[in-house]
């Protein structure tokens, strides 16, 4: 059985939720990486209960050491893992002291880095496979109080894209997706009450649909390799 790691999952709302959902059906087993070991455990069972197979490790993204035990609790080396990890840290540039810019940049640019180098480490000997990177509006232009988050996004960008030019000829298919838009999850809901409505119909990301686009990504013919992919809603202005 194939097997297959997202960094990055939250709640079952959400999109490294949606992704874990997608990669199962497609009857591979999925390691769920995140950092709260009651919504790992709950992702889990919703997949056992649909006839999936799926396992977590709690993982912060920013600490080299549980990386490495995310990617050992894999055994095998995966074929597809997905770095979906984040954390929109808002606030003006003139309240933020440095340790509010470094976490930003931690979880942002540093967390994808520890997963980007063990990917090449482990899945090219092995054959090869897909690394997919979540990035944003952010990973394009930086707006206020966005800066910092923007920051760590530009960084994520241009180490996905780094990664793409040293490994693809090597058989890893490196791509980043720029998600341009709010994504309809437990994580945005709570944090801003009345989003959805002010956006409107159709006017949010539905994870299960990006989900499939990753997974697009994922098997793309060799001849055809994507190495960035935006998307948004239909109405959504760029």
């Amino acid at each position: 059985m194939r097997g297959a790691i997202v960094f990055g999952v939250g709640a079952s709302a959400g999109l490294g939720g949606a992704l874990c959902r997608r990669i199962a059906r497609e009857g591979w087993h999925v390691l769920a990486a995140g950092r709260t070991q009651g919504k790992l455990a709950a992702i889990v069972d919703e997949i056992a209960r649909a006839g999936g197979r799926a396992s977590s490790s709690v993982c912060d993204v920013t600490s080299e050491r549980d990386v490495l035990r995310a990617f050992d609790a894999a055994g095998t080396a995966p074929k597809l893992v997905v770095y979906n990890a984040g954390n929109a840290m808002i606030r003006p540039l003139l309240e933020m002291d440095a340790a509010f810019f470094e976490e930003a940049w931690r979880v942002g640019c540093l967390g994808g880095f520890l997963v980007g180098r063990e990917c090449a480490r482990r899945m090219v000997p092995a054959g090869g496979g897909t690394l997919l990177f979540t990035g944003a509006t952010a990973s394009l232009r930086a707006r206020p109080p966005f800066t910092a988050f923007a920051a760590a996004k530009a960084g994520l960008r241009a180490l996905a894209h780094g990664l793409a030019r040293e490994f693809n000829p090597q058989g890893l298919h490196v791509a980043h997706v720029v998600v341009d838009g709010m994504i309809e999850g437990d994580q945005l809901l709570s944090r801003f009450p009345g989003a959805k409505e002010r956006a409107g119909e159709d006017g949010m990301l539905q994870p299960e649909a990006i989900a499939d686009a990753y997974w697009a990504l994922h098997v793309q013919p060799r001849s055809a390799w994507t190495l960035e992919l935006d998307l948004r809603p239909f109405k959504e202005s760029f």
